[in-house]
């Protein structure tokens, strides 16, 4: 394991961190919403894709975020009071746990509702569990809240970011740059 004597993430680090965003990003916009009958309509299926797609991308980049980081050691914390250590350590967890849940419980909620789990290119994952359409329907729906949380968080955790550049003029947002070390 690398020691955590570093003020900026590792260049994997920091490529996983930015890759995982921009990916999240796009996945939401290319999120269909609305009622089952809109989303698996053949006239979405590119955007259903894409979307199924890039939520995997985001289930895969995270496990693999994961793994990184138990051999790549994060740079030492900044010092800040402990509140605003708390914010962050709690910040960093619920991003973890909804890079997890959301591509999870989109997974779920289509095979609840029968529907296979669709990838450009027409490789498809047949469901794995027996159709209950109306708790998929459900799980479609937190789906789409977790979705929203994971947005909203991540522009606080991004504002975080800023205000510790800006106002606490602290290296938080350096560290995650790409560039020269601090």
């Amino acid at each position: 394991m690398a020691q955590a004597e570093s003020v900026k993430y590792g260049r994997v680090a920091q490529a996983l961190h930015w890759l995982t965003a921009i990916t999240v990003l796009v996945a939401f916009i290319y999120g269909l919403g609305g009622p089952e009958h809109r989303v698996y309509a053949s006239s979405r299926d590119f955007d259903r894709q894409l979307h199924e797609t890039l939520g995997m991308c985001v289930l895969v980049l995270t496990l693999f975020r994961l793994v990184w980081r138990i051999y790549d050691a994060p740079p030492a914390p900044e010092k800040m009071s402990p509140i605003l250590h708390r914010v962050s350590q709690t910040v960093q967890v619920l991003l973890y746990v909804l890079l997890f849940a959301v591509p999870l419980t989109a997974i779920v909620g289509a095979w609840l509702e029968g529907h296979p789990v669709a990838f450009i290119g027409g490789f498809q994952i047949l469901p794995l569990v027996a159709p209950q359409h109306a708790m998929g329907v459900t799980v479609s729906e937190i789906h789409t809240w977790l979705g929203d949380a994971i947005m909203w968080l991540a522009g606080f955790h991004a504002m975080a970011a800023l205000f510790h550049h800006f106002y606490l003029k602290d290296r938080v947002l350096m560290a995650m740059l790409p560039g020269k070390p601090l």
